[in-house]
């Protein structure tokens, strides 16, 4: 046991892994500022900064001196709501349709864009895998909250799919994907589609997934207050999701994905985390509950990341390694859609 000077007993410090070298410099330089917890009361300062300092990409940016074709769209809500903006990027000059990438940008529900991954994504994916990426501008929370945000998403993929042959879209080569929120979205996405039966969907790409509104593994408890998202900023966003049904029993798996029971019949995912991030071991559990229903689903864990380490630290050469293997996946999926039978339906 462990005593205090005083001679009482002190509770044992929990043991946590080691950042990765490179990234913990990265860490280091960024300062204390933009790891301060988000919380109710600062919740919309933050969500105004956010807006003004997140780069933003006109139209004219992202087709990089002729490179790309990019279409912003207004496309119809299903349920009340306004119409989904949805920005469109493919290759230039190519017919023919392509394999699509249908995104969600990370913000924890409350913040990001629609256009500032999209630089990324065009270098990393676009060009080198001949593909197109639709990139959805859904509504944040708290001033939208689920079913809100989720709706969106899926309003813009099934326009998306029903208006393939205009967009140029393989509609038997459709990959969801997203990170942290967007993750989590996708994860969502990928279970309404499965219960709607529409659209179909080849596979799943979630990159260190928000999925559990719950706040209860010990990832969460362990990593809260270490590297760039903690418990407080966690439970902030969930709230504003979900309001008064936050942790309640009867969360829907479509708003948090951790509470799903059955994740049979879902599109091949690729998952990936850091162990040094408090989402780790919702996200190793959600690939474990995919094995356990029968499906197919890559995971990774990068020693020593902590949560978003590959856009603070791009040069490291853990980021590096991530990327690469997330490309392989998205390779290795579209290469295997074009040389197997055709995929049973539901």
């Amino acid at each position: 046991m462990d005593l205090s000077p005083t001679g009482t007993s002190a509770p044992r410090p929990t043991p946590v892994p080691p950042f990765d070298p490179e990234l913990s410099v990265a860490l280091e330089s960024l300062g204390n500022g933009p790891r301060a917890p988000v919380t109710p009361e600062n919740l919309a300062a933050r969500q105004e900064r956010d807006a003004a300092t997140r780069p933003r990409p006109t139209a004219e940016d992202l087709r990089a001196d002729g490179r790309f074709e990019v279409t912003e769209l207004s496309v119809p809500a299903l349920r009340d709501g306004p119409d989904v903006t949805l920005v469109s990027v493919r290759p230039a000059g190519r017919e023919g349709p392509l394999p699509l990438l249908y995104y969600m940008h990370g913000g924890a529900m409350i913040m990001g864009n629609a256009w500032s991954v999209l630089p990324r994504i065009q270098r990393e994916w676009v060009l080198p895998l001949d593909m197109c990426v639709i990139s959805v501008e859904y509504r944040l929370a708290p001033q939208t909250r689920y079913p809100g945000p989720l709706e969106d998403c899926y309003a813009g993929l099934l326009w998306a799919t029903e208006h393939a042959a205009e967009l140029g879209i393989d509609t038997d080569r459709v990959i969801i994907g997203g990170k942290s929120a967007g993750g989590g979205l996708a994860a969502a996405l990928a279970l309404l589609v499965r219960d709607r039966g529409v659209p179909d969907v080849l596979g799943q790409l979630l990159l260190c997934p928000m999925l559990d509104d719950r706040g209860h593994t010990f990832s969460s408890h362990q990593m809260s207050g270490l590297g760039m998202w903690d418990l407080i900023s966690n439970e902030t966003a969930w709230k504003a999701l979900l309001g008064d049904r936050h942790g309640a029993a009867d969360v829907p798996p479509y708003a948090a994905p951790a509470r799903a029971t059955d994740l049979s019949g879902l599109p091949p995912a690729f998952i990936d985390v850091g162990s040094a991030e408090m989402f780790r071991d919702e996200d190793v559990a959600y690939a474990n509950a995919i094995w356990q229903s029968g499906g197919q689903a890559e995971l990774h864990v990068w020693p020593g990341a902590y949560h978003g380490f590959d856009g603070l630290a791009p040069q490291a050469a853990i980021s590096k390694d991530a990327r690469d293997a997330r490309t392989r996946w998205l390779r290795r999926l579209l290469t295997h859609s074009r040389s197997t039978e055709p995929r049973p339906a539901g």
